[in-house]
């Protein structure tokens, strides 16, 4: 029995790395800030995902610059990010969204995301452009409240 799980697991292990993208995967040098409505949830580690709807004439929202940032244990100079953001320059409606992993949005006390809410993300898109649409988030903004998705609170 040990033998065929151990061989499962060296056959999945290629997928499931393919699946998750580290943080080289993604241009860090050029914040982007999305802003929709959800329309699936995937609420499970190694992050919870959600897929974000955009408006069909999606243009970056006025004020971005001046949103809040979240006190957090890491040094992030949000107010720089937000400044620096732009909206996608692809054209896609659907994006995928990576967020952090279950444990950290619980000490955020992030709670699951219902499908139909409508949801910021200052993030960051793939390096590669012709690649999926995909932003990881840095920061989260839910119904009044923005959580920072790469530390803890402060």
């Amino acid at each position: 029995m040990k033998r065929r799980t151990c061989l499962v697991a060296a056959l999945a292990a290629p997928f499931a790395a393919r699946a998750h993208h580290g943080w080289s995967s993604f241009n860090t040098d050029q914040p982007v800030f999305i802003e929709g409505r959800v329309v699936s949830v995937k609420w499970q580690n190694p992050h919870a995902e959600l897929i974000v709807e955009l408006p069909a004439d999606y243009k970056l929202p006025a004020g971005v610059a001046t949103r809040a940032v979240p006190a957090q244990s890491a040094s992030i100079d949000g107010k720089t990010l937000l400044a620096k953001a732009i909206a996608p320059t692809r054209k896609e409606r659907k994006w995928e969204v990576e967020l952090a992993p279950l444990t950290r949005l619980s000490a955020w006390k992030v709670e699951p995301i219902a499908v139909g809410t409508t949801v910021g993300v200052l993030g960051y898109t793939l390096q590669d452009p012709k690649g999926e649409a995909v932003v990881r988030a840095e920061y989260l903004y839910v119904g009044g409240q923005v959580y920072g998705l790469r530390s803890s609170p402060a």
